[in-house]
């Protein structure tokens, strides 16, 4: 049974190929939600070459796992370099940035608590 379009862009209990859920663009950042909850989210992003995220900070926790290529993952001032199947956990209220290596594909999961 699908889910409203908020909490999820598939059907629980239904396999999908992560990667697939998002494709590359050209010159953008494309994202799509997986879920959106109160206790908190998991999206997946996918950026063109050179693309990114300026410096911000977000008041929760944040885990990004690249699924696909490699990115620049600045956090408080120290450059994290990441390939397919790294990931790290940005700390809430941290400055951080990212940027596109090479096209890359990222899940980040957000925890609300």
């Amino acid at each position: 049974m699908a889910q409203d379009a908020k909490e999820t862009i598939f059907a629980f209990s239904q396999a999908a190929k992560l990667g697939d859920l998002a494709g590359y663009q050209e010159g953008s950042v494309v994202s799509r939600t997986i879920i959106d909850k109160k206790s908190g989210t998991v999206t997946l992003f996918a950026f063109g070459k050179d693309q990114g995220l300026s410096e911000h900070t977000a008041p929760y926790d944040a885990m990004v796992l690249i699924i696909d290529g490699k990115a620049e993952i600045t956090i408080s001032g120290k450059m994290h370099v990441l390939s397919t199947g790294e990931m790290i956990i940005m700390p809430a209220n941290e400055p951080h940035a990212l940027k596109a290596v090479s096209a890359f594909k990222m899940l980040l999961v957000m925890i609300k608590s």
